[in-house]
């Protein structure tokens, strides 16, 4: 029998062409799971309306298209799910959190409840850049910063835990001398902002994203109104609100609000993936999240809940952070002395 000798090239050729076909095609990982991300706060609150907005859309980015199913832990602060996503939850790709960025910190301060190793976690990204405001009620008698300077009485905010919201008062107070009355205890800025419409409170700081979602009609009548922001300069929307740090008296005054109040912003709302998390995974869901906050069906929809989209990609997430162990031992007690007044 004569012998058929095909060219190297040929050979190669079908070679890979009988892998192939014999080879089923490799299913994408994400195909027919559920995709859990964890919201340590109650619903209807910012990071809660955040997350359910980036879900309707995240999953036709992913390959295989998993369910995508919001969980919310809310407790301690977002202590809670945070600790839960790093300690409980399995590092399969399978579980992201979402919680106030300013664990982070609480953490590089040695706070109590902490759980985690902020270093360790796998970044995914940030939807925003946050904007930190206070808001009061009009019947509580504070209308702009005279006024609350000029108080006799503690204005009472609202606070659901160090590291989410209450950092901001508290900073306020200890730095700024404002008269501040901090009533902690509740599960999410939707408590805090019904606490305040019942007079139980006079307002909080929290986030303008969540803000003016959650409490537009207040903001819009006058009822409520934002007399601060934690910038470095004015938000668009907030032209003539002024900025905490303008009221600072001294250049330590102005390091530890930048660091303790204004930076945060930058990490406010990290979605993370719990340490060990497979790092094609990891890649495949950062670029995943890119996607999605490029996506226009999810830019409309995030117009229509009035949330502001400007993402923070995981390499800056990663690196900001990491600056937070890096703070003079000299700053880091003089924040922990303020994170700690009653």
């Amino acid at each position: 029998m004569k012998k058929v000798f095909l060219p190297v090239p040929v050979a190669a050729i079908l070679l890979v062409m009988v892998s192939f076909v014999a080879a089923p095609a490799q299913e994408p990982f994400y195909k027919g799971k559920t995709l859990r991300i964890v919201v340590a706060t109650s619903a209807g609150g910012g990071y809660d309306t955040y997350t359910r907005t980036i879900a309707r859309h995240l999953s036709k980015h992913i390959p295989g298209n998993p369910n995508i199913l919001v969980e919310n832990m809310a407790g301690a602060g977002h202590r809670i799910g945070a600790n839960h996503v790093y300690k409980v939850a399995k590092p399969d790709g399978l579980t992201l959190g979402h919680f106030q960025g300013s664990l982070f910190l609480a953490q590089a301060l040695g706070e109590k409840g902490i759980e985690f190793d902020t270093l360790k976690y796998e970044f995914i990204g940030a939807p925003v850049r946050d904007t930190r405001a206070c808001a009061v009620t009009k019947a509580s008698g504070i209308t702009n910063m005279e006024a609350w300077f000029a108080s006799k009485t503690p204005v009472k905010l609202g606070g659901i835990g160090l590291g989410a919201t209450e950092e901001i008062p508290r900073m306020l107070k200890v730095a700024l001398g404002l008269p501040i009355q901090i009533i902690s205890g509740y599960k999410g800025t939707a408590e805090i902002r019904l606490a305040a419409e019942s007079g139980e409170v006079a307002g909080g700081c929290w986030t303008w994203d969540s803000i003016k979602a959650t409490w537009s009609g207040a903001i819009k009548s006058g009822d409520a109104v934002v007399v601060l922001q934690i910038l470095g300069k004015p938000h668009p929307e907030l032209p003539h609100v002024p900025l905490a740090i303008t009221y600072a008296k001294s250049e330590e005054t102005r390091q530890l609000i930048q660091v303790g109040i204004q930076d945060p912003s930058e990490y406010s709302r990290p979605y993370v993936a719990p340490p060990g998390t497979p790092k094609d995974r990891v890649q495949l869901l950062r670029r995943a999240f890119q996607e999605t906050m490029k996506d226009p069906e999810l830019l409309a929809d995030a117009a229509k809940s009035k949330l502001e989209i400007e993402p923070v990609p995981a390499e800056e997430l990663e690196k900001t952070v990491a600056g937070l162990f890096k703070l003079s031992p000299s700053l880091v007690t003089k924040l922990r002395e303020i994170f700690t007044v009653q």
